[in-house]
């Protein structure tokens, strides 16, 4: 694989949230570690879904990498550039080349700005029209491309259904003509029938304009369906990388190994024989996280070097399992592995 097959290249990024503590004489006492050292790689044209449980930090990692929140350490090189050291009007200019699907169909639309006016905003912000004429053919042309018609230009969002609100979200995110996307949930609001049709969607857009996506769900069988890779994340950090077939085929972190063995199988015998691991206790604060592997407190197979009291090899200075390469294009930060 050349570099240049690489579009987004993430290297041990950082983001925390500090906490204060008093009104006037604000003093800082902690941070949330939101994200935690995470690294991977998106190459152009595949779509990588992201997973994980709520709070994992599924969407700080898609919002930092974008530049919506500001890393606290790491590089996000995109396309050759450090996101992360850009500012201005550079990163303005960068903006055109990526853009997200926000996951609330309701609240990530202007509800006092109509359809037409939401669609063409990026045209007008990035000067993309010459003139009125050519800026409401774009608009159209946005519409049809997601299904939606033209006519539905003058409408506002509340007279849309949720699915439709999605599919304008998703052409304003298509109005810049962007290389890469940063899908933060964006089917989870829908119905499971809207859902297929908005996933269809994407694949259709993805194969017509060659896009690259960042799909970020927690739906396990959505995820398998749209994504070339999967990066399964726990509380801030990334537990394993694999293509899709060989993360449901063969896993290798428990952690996978629970979230996949809790994903219905529609045959029952199937089903009643296989094996169901379900986790003990409740999910560690991205205050104070524990030591060594953030999962050992809740690990079936977890033995006294994952709680970082002994370095070895496999472990950074603070004993926490490095991301490894287990098999080709097969990445697990686990010392039993």
């Amino acid at each position: 694989m050349q570099d240049d097959n690489i579009l987004l290249d993430v290297k041990n990024l950082v983001k925390y949230f500090p906490v204060h503590r008093g009104i006037i004489f604000q003093k800082h006492v902690a941070d949330v570690k939101a994200v935690d050292d995470i690294s991977f790689f998106i190459r152009r044209g595949e779509t990588l879904g992201m997973v994980g449980e709520s709070g994992c930090g599924k969407t700080t990692a898609a919002r930092t990498i974008l530049q919506l929140y500001r890393p606290t350490s790491g590089t996000v090189h995109f396309d050759g550039v450090d996101l992360a050291q850009t500012k201005g009007k550079e990163l303005r200019q960068m903006r055109r080349k990526m853009q997200m699907i926000f996951q609330d169909p309701y609240g990530s639309l202007n509800p006092r700005m109509n359809c037409g006016s939401i669609v063409g905003e990026p045209l007008i912000v990035h000067k993309i029209t010459r003139n009125r004429g050519e800026y409401s053919d774009q608009v159209a042309e946005l519409l049809k491309t997601v299904g939606l018609s033209p006519y539905m230009a003058s409408r506002f969002p509340h007279e849309f259904s949720g699915g439709q609100r999605q599919r304008i979200g998703v052409a304003r995110a298509l109005a810049v003509r962007p290389s890469f996307i940063a899908c933060d949930e964006p089917v989870s609001a829908l119905d499971v029938s809207i859902q297929a049709q908005l996933v269809n969607l994407l694949e259709e857009l993805q194969s017509q304009f060659n896009l690259t996506y960042l799909f970020v769900a927690h739906d396990l069988s959505v995820v398998r369906h749209i994504s070339d890779r999967i990066v399964v994340m726990y509380l801030g950090k990334i537990a394993e990388i694999a293509d899709r077939n060989e993360l449901y085929e063969n896993p290798l972190h428990p952690y996978t190994k629970a979230l996949l063995s809790a994903v219905p199988i529609p045959d029952p015998v199937v089903e009643a024989q296989r094996e169901r691991i379900v986790l003990t206790g409740d999910v560690p604060s991205p205050l104070r996280p524990p030591p060594g592997c953030v999962f050992h407190p809740r690990c079936p197979i977890a033995i006294d070097n994952c709680s970082g009291t002994h370095l070895d090899g496999l472990t950074n200075d603070r004993g926490v399992p490095e991301l490894r390469e287990v098999s080709p294009d097969h990445w697990v930060s686990c010392l039993r592995v």
